[in-house]
């Protein structure tokens, strides 16, 4: 990523002069890499208050830099946004526990999957800014990408939830939540292909001959190097695979196999629409 990237992702995700309180309900995976995210781009700790019943050892040494640890949402008063981190399975319990938190302007932010902003509206006391977000597990190395869409925000509190969630990667905004379905597929679940294609070419390294530690180490490294050029470069991904392919050579032989009646992109479109109708019958 160029300099001048980097300062506009900073910027876009600068928490500094963040006004009023924050507090996330789950603290796991997600919700703690939005923590971590959060804090690093200037958030202070004694404005946010974790609602976590079982914190890990990392969020609970939080406490010592001054973020309010509770067990419940007891106590807490109106906050400027109230970020939803937990389970969607156990969102119907969960949501009205924490309705003391929400006035009418409250932002409150859901990543729970497949929780639709009908839900949400439904299941909170009284209307208020909604975003839905779906991020990605690369968040929890600053690397992620989140797909949001609003109901009843202002431009501020779609601008906090901007920053809010910039502060794990990049962030697009959709208009059409049916659209979220489809991006769970993509991105939401898009890492866990990623990781199969590393481990079948791991697999394919042994098969050709090669020491399992080395195929593992081989395969690691080249889907790795290969998405930071893709991440680094505005070569859009057709244009780097002609680039490595040579007419006649070792590569062009492979992707005879992979494209070959569009085999791999036929593949990949069944098993995305397949996630894509999950994630439709998931949020009924």
């Amino acid at each position: 990523m160029s300099a001048s990237a980097t300062s506009a992702t900073a910027e876009r995700a600068d928490l500094r002069h963040l006004s009023g309180s924050l507090v996330l309900v789950g603290a796991g995976k997600m919700g703690g890499a939005l923590l971590d995210g959060w804090l690093r781009f200037g958030v202070p700790p004694t404005n946010v208050t974790v609602v976590e019943p079982h914190p890990s050892a990392q969020i609970a040494a939080l406490g010592d830099r001054g973020v309010r640890l509770q067990s419940d949402a007891g106590g807490l008063a109106d906050a400027a946004a109230v970020i939803i981190a937990v389970k969607p399975q156990i969102a119907a319990d969960v949501l009205p526990a924490i309705a003391p938190l929400i006035a009418s302007s409250t932002l409150v932010v859901s990543i729970m999957a497949g929780r639709t902003l009908h839900f949400l509206a439904a299941a909170l006391p009284r209307p208020c800014a909604l975003v839905r977000a779906m991020p990605n597990t690369p968040a929890a190395i600053g690397r992620g990408i989140t797909v949001a869409v609003a109901r009843g925000a202002d431009a501020a509190q779609r601008e906090l939830a901007q920053r809010l969630l910039a502060a794990t990667g990049a962030v697009e905004w959709v208009d059409d939540e049916a659209l979220m379905d489809a991006v769970t597929a993509v991105s939401g679940s898009g890492p866990a292909y990623v990781f199969l294609l590393a481990e079948a070419l791991a697999q394919a390294g042994v098969a050709a001959g090669l020491p399992p530690p080395l195929a593992e180490k081989l395969a690691r490294e080249t889907v790795a190097g290969a998405g930071e050029l893709l991440h680094r470069t505005s070569l859009d991904a057709a244009t780097l695979r002609e680039n490595v392919t040579s007419p006649g050579g070792t590569t062009a032989a492979a992707l005879e196999v992979l494209t070959g009646g569009n085999a791999l992109a036929n593949l990949l479109t069944k098993a995305v629409l397949a996630a894509t109708e999950r994630s439709r019958k998931l949020a009924g």
